[in-house]
């Protein structure tokens, strides 16, 4: 790919449609929104209304992050709280896909508002090749699916939606995102799902089931690190186990832990990491994770598995 060439017809795109008009970007921090984000930048400057959604969802301290990263690059980030609306409309889903389909339905109604709020005529997102291909073949809902699957966005949200990533693989758009002059704190970054720690949780997502698998999350990143996964996360599990603290029995909770390796997300093959490391992650998490007592290491590829759990 002529990343260069790639870049220059795509502001060229989004400056021909856009015109004079408003433009509104859904800013998550992740490799994709992010290049999508100064490609609108770049194409209509002043006129990209740059919206981060805060949808409790989220990794820890995400929405200063993104604020500050941006600002760096003379791009202003706002910041919506819409916490309270995702969990309203995730309660009482276990099943991955109805939680998807609560999110998507959710996500871009609240973008729709945010459109309309904001004057913008349009709505850049960073929908890429991977997340077509596994809605249509029905592997799983991507959230940023619509058009693709049958559903206008026009007609449903109010939104016309522009998508100029959505021929590109994840380590394509790194390229371009290199290109545009994105740090590596968010070039290099690790994929994360649109429904964020939604994805991360095995049967009804909580405030307080979302908190446990923040903090694990946090210290898995950490830990793995070093180690340069395509991808890790902690899953919290529905099922609980018997375990001990301080002398006393304690039903508690199940962290797996995940990492792997994987160039387009398409197939992805386990990091095998070392035992030592392995330990250490245990003993964070039950330590540092209140009511965490038991800790599983994943060991399934893509396939038969997907990357995330949900």
């Amino acid at each position: 790919m002529d990343v260069q060439a790639f870049i220059a017809q795509q502001v060229e795109e989004i400056r021909g449609i856009v015109g004079s008009e408003k433009a509104l970007v859904a800013l998550s921090g992740g490799v994709d929104s992010s290049t999508v984000a100064l490609l609108g930048h770049r194409a209509v400057g002043d006129q990209l209304d740059c919206l981060f959604i805060d949808d409790g969802l989220m990794r820890k301290n995400e929405g200063p992050m993104v604020q500050e990263t941006f600002a760096r690059l003379g791009v202003k980030v706002r910041i919506m709280d819409a916490a309270q609306r995702f969990f309203d409309a995730l309660k009482g889903l276990p099943d991955p896909e109805e939680k998807r389909k609560a999110f998507r339905d959710t996500f871009y109604r609240t973008l729709g508002e945010a459109v309309r709020e904001s004057g913008a005529k349009f709505m850049l997102q960073g929908t890429i090749a991977a997340d077509v291909i596994e809605t249509q073949k029905g592997i799983k809902t991507q959230h940023n699916i619509l058009e693709q699957i049958g559903i206008d966005p026009a007609a449903e949200y109010g939104l016309c939606i522009l998508e100029p990533l959505k021929t590109l693989f994840k380590h394509e758009v790194r390229e371009v995102a290199r290109a545009l002059g994105l740090p590596p704190e968010i070039s290099e970054r690790q994929p994360f799902p649109g429904p964020g720690l939604a994805t991360r949780i095995v049967g009804e997502v909580t405030p307080e089931r979302v908190a446990t698998v923040r903090e694990a999350q946090a210290i898995v990143e950490e830990e793995l690190e070093e180690l340069k996964p395509f991808q890790c996360m902690a899953v919290l599990l529905s099922d609980r186990a018997t375990g001990l603290r301080d002398g006393e029995r304690e039903l508690g909770q199940i962290i797996a832990v995940r990492a792997v390796y994987s160039k387009d997300a398409m197939t992805a093959d386990v990091v095998q990491v070392p035992w030592e490391k392995l330990t250490r992650l245990q003993q964070r998490i039950c330590a540092e994770v209140p009511g965490v007592v038991k800790v599983l290491y994943d060991l399934t590829p893509k396939p038969p598995s997907t990357i995330e759990y949900v």
